[in-house]
C-alpha cells in the first residue's frame, strides 16, 4: 500500500513539475513575444509624423482655358471624396458589412478575436477574419497580404496607432478613398464613376451594395465581369444592412428584387494628344514622376478646345486628301513613296511595303498674350507620338522671306523700291556656281519690293539680303524669337535653313503685335492637391524688337500676299477677315506652309513627309 502511495505521489510530482516547465516556457515565450511586439511598435511601425501624413496617389488633370478637362494622368485612378459627401447608406453598408463595432474599438476588436478564433478552431478552417476596418486601412496603407503572425501584429498595432492620431471619421474616409475597387478604380469615387458613371453623393442604395460588396474580391464580384456573383455580393450587402438596421423588412425585400444595373461612361482617350504629352513632359521634367502620376496636380494650360477641334478636323481633312492622291498616283513598288513595315500579326511574318504617309503641324496663337491656341502634331498621335509641330526640324521656304524684308525696312528701304527680278549668278567658294531662279522659272523684270513680297519672287528675296548681307537678316530672325542654328548665305533668303513651326509662329506674331513679342506659354498654373500655387504663369510678358512703324509696313505687304498674291487662296475659301501671311516651299515641294495672322491669332501650318521627299 506504502509503495502505490509513493508511485502516485512520484507520478503526480513529475506532472507538477512538467506543468511548471510548461509554465516557464509559456512565461518565456510570452516575455519574448511581448519583447517583439514592444521593438515593433517602438522601430518598425510608421511614426506618427507618418500617420500624420498619409497622402494617397491622386491623378493629375489638365484642363483648357475655359476649365475644359483635356487629359488626366495617374498610376491609380483615383479622387478624393470628403467623409461629408458620403451617402449615409454607403457608411451603413461599409460598417453592417466589415465592421459593426468600428466605433466601439480602438482600432483591434479584442471580443470579436477570441468569438472569430473559437469559430475557426472548432470548424478547423478560417471560416471568418477579425480584422477591424482599421487593421484592413493599416494594412492597405503600410503593410502587406502576407498570412504571417508578425503581419499581424504590426497590422494590430498600426490600427492602435491610427486611431489615437485620427477620429473615427477620418478614418472611414481613408478607407473609402484609398480601397482598390477593381477595373482601375482607386477608392469610392472611381468606382462610382467607373461603374456607374455618377458622382459618389449620387449613389443609390444598391450601387453602395454593389460597391461594398466589391470588398471581399474586385475581381470575383465585379459587376462587369461577373454580374451574376456581383448579385448575389449585392444581395449579401443589402442582408448586413437589414439586420444592422439600416433597412427595413419592406425596402430591403424590394431592393433585393431588383436587377443589377451598372452604367460604365464611355472611354475617352483625351483630347489634343500632342498639347497634353507636351505639358505631360513639360511636369515630369519640373516637377517629378511622382507629382505627375500621384500629386493631384491640376494644371490649367491656354489651349482652347473649341479651337483645337476645328484645327484637327481641318488638317485631318487636308492630309487625307493628299494621302489619297499619292496613293493614287504611286504604288508600293515605288522605293521612294512606299516604306518598308513590319507584320503587326505576329513576329514572324513578312514585312510589307505601304505608302509613305503624308503629316501635318499645326499651331495657333493668342496675339495678345502668347497662348497656344491649338496643336496638332501629326495625323494621328496613336500613329505616331513624334510632335511635328514643335520637335521636326523643318525648312521654311518662303516663309523666311519677311524676315529678310523686315531687316531691309527697318534700315530705310521702302515698299516701293525698285529691285530687279533677272537672273543672277554667284560663286560659292569651294562650289560650283548658283544659279537660283523663281517658282515659275520666269522673270518679272524690275518690280517694286511690295510686288517681290506679293508673288514671293525668290531673285528678289536673295538681291535684298545681299545688300543687307545675311547677318543683318539672321539679327533680325534671333530678335522675332528664332533659336536655331541660321548659317550666313544668300540661299537663308529662301528658307535653306531649318526652324521649328512654333517659332516660326510666335515670330510672325510680332507683326500683328505692332513690333512687340510675346512669348509663346503653354501653361497659366498649375495647383496642387491642397490648392497651393505652384506655378503662376498668367502676367504676360512683352519685349519691343520691332519698331511699330516696320511692323504696321509688314503687315501691309503681307496683306497684298493675302489679298492678291500668294496666299489668295484664303480669299477664294471665303476668309473675310483683316489677314496677312506668307507661304512657303522648300525644295520640290518637300516641305509646305503658310502663317498667316489677323489682329487677334497667328496660326502656322506645314504639310509633307517626314523625309526630305517632294509631296
Amino acid at each position: 500500500m506504502g509503495l502505490a502511495n509513493s508511485k502516485v505521489r512520484q507520478k503526480t510530482k513529475r506532472i507538477r513539475n512538467s506543468l511548471f516547465v510548461l509554465l516557464g516556457l509559456f512565461c518565456v515565450l510570452l516575455i519574448i513575444l511581448g519583447i517583439r511586439t514592444y521593438n515593433i511598435y517602438q522601430t518598425e511601425l510608421p511614426s506618427f509624423e507618418q500617420l500624420h501624413n498619409i497622402e494617397p496617389s491622386i491623378k493629375t488633370k489638365i484642363y483648357d482655358r475655359n476649365g475644359t478637362l483635356l487629359k488626366e494622368f495617374y498610376t491609380e485612378n483615383r479622387l478624393i471624396t470628403p467623409y461629408k459627401d458620403f451617402p449615409p447608406h454607403l457608411v451603413q453598408a461599409l460598417l453592417a458589412s466589415e465592421d459593426r463595432e468600428f466605433y466601439d474599438h480602438w482600432g483591434i476588436n479584442v471580443r470579436r478575436i477570441g468569438v472569430v478564433a473559437f469559430n475557426n478552431i472548432i470548424q478547423w478552417r478560417i471560416a471568418a477574419g477579425a480584422s477591424t476596418i482599421t487593421q484592413q486601412l493599416s494594412r492597405m496603407i503600410f503593410l502587406n497580404r502576407k498570412q504571417t503572425l508578425e503581419r499581424k501584429i504590426k497590422e494590430a498595432l498600426t490600427a492602435i496607432k491610427l486611431e489615437r492620431s485620427y477620429s473615427k471619421n477620418e478614418i472611414l474616409e481613408m478607407y473609402l478613398n484609398q480601397y482598390y475597387f477593381g477595373k482601375g478604380a482607386y477608392g469610392v469615387a472611381a468606382a462610382a464613376h467607373v461603374f456607374f458613371s455618377k458622382t459618389v453623393p449620387e449613389l443609390n442604395v444598391n450601387d453602395c451594395a454593389i460597391i461594398i460588396g466589391l470588398l471581399k474580391g474586385p475581381n470575383i464580384n465585379s459587376p462587369i465581369r461577373r454580374p451574376d456573383k456581383a448579385l448575389l455580393a449585392r444581395n449579401r450587402v443589402l442582408f448586413s444592412l437589414f439586420q444592422y438596421g439600416g433597412l427595413t423588412r419592406e425596402v430591403y425585400d424590394s431592393l433585393k428584387a431588383e436587377p443589377l444595373e451598372v452604367s460604365p461612361p464611355v472611354e475617352k482617350v483625351g483630347h489634343a494628344p500632342y498639347f497634353t504629352e507636351t505639358i505631360r513632359q513639360y511636369i515630369m521634367k519640373n516637377y517629378g514622376e511622382d507629382a505627375l502620376y500621384s500629386g493631384g496636380l491640376k494644371v490649367y494650360t491656354s489651349l482652347d478646345l473649341d479651337l483645337q477641334l476645328d484645327a484637327e478636323k481641318a488638317m485631318h481633312k487636308k492630309i487625307d486628301s493628299l494621302r489619297a492622291r499619292i496613293s493614287r498616283k504611286y504604288t508600293t513598288e515605288d522605293k521612294t513613296y512606299s516604306i518598308i513595315v513590319p507584320d503587326t500579326v505576329d513576329e514572324y511574318g513578312d514585312p510589307v511595303r505601304m505608302i509613305r504617309p503624308v503629316q501635318g503641324a499645326f499651331i495657333s496663337l493668342d496675339n495678345s498674350n502668347g497662348d497656344v491656341l491649338a496643336m496638332v502634331g501629326g495625323r494621328s498621335f496613336k500613329e505616331t507620338k513624334f510632335n511635328r509641330s514643335i520637335q521636326s526640324l523643318l525648312q521654311p521656304g518662303s516663309c523666311f522671306k519677311p524676315f529678310v524684308y523686315t531687316a531691309c525696312i527697318d534700315n530705310g528701304f521702302t515698299t516701293t523700291e525698285i529691285i530687279d527680278d533677272n537672273p543672277i549668278v554667284l560663286d560659292i567658294p569651294g562650289s560650283k556656281q548658283w544659279r537660283p531662279h523663281n517658282f515659275d522659272n520666269k522673270f518679272k523684270g524690275p518690280i517694286t519690293m511690295r510686288e517681290g513680297l506679293q508673288y514671293s519672287r525668290n531673285l528678289i528675296a536673295i538681291r535684298l539680303i545681299l545688300r543687307i548681307k545675311p547677318e543683318q537678316a539672321i539679327f533680325y530672325a534671333r530678335s522675332l524669337g528664332l533659336t536655331t542654328p541660321l548659317e550666313p548665305v544668300p540661299s537663308l533668303a529662301l528658307g535653306s535653313a531649318q526652324v521649328r513651326l512654333i517659332e516660326m509662329v510666335s515670330a510672325f506674331s510680332v507683326f500683328p503685335n505692332q513690333g512687340i513679342h510675346v512669348p509663346y506659354r503653354m501653361v497659366h498654373k498649375i495647383v496642387n492637391r491642397y490648392g497651393q500655387v505652384l506655378e503662376d504663369n498668367r502676367a504676360v510678358k512683352k519685349e519691343e524688337v520691332l519698331s511699330a512703324q516696320t511692323a504696321f509696313i509688314m503687315t501691309s505687304m503681307m496683306q497684298s500676299v493675302v489679298t492678291g498674291g500668294t496666299g489668295r487662296g484664303t480669299r477664294r475659301r471665303g476668309f473675310t477677315r483683316p489677314a496677312g501671311g506668307k507661304t512657303g516651299t522648300s525644295n520640290n515641294f518637300c516641305d509646305n506652309w503658310f502663317i498667316g495672322y489677323t489682329p487677334q491669332i497667328t496660326t502656322g501650318c506645314w504639310v509633307g513627309f517626314d523625309q526630305k521627299i517632294s509631296l
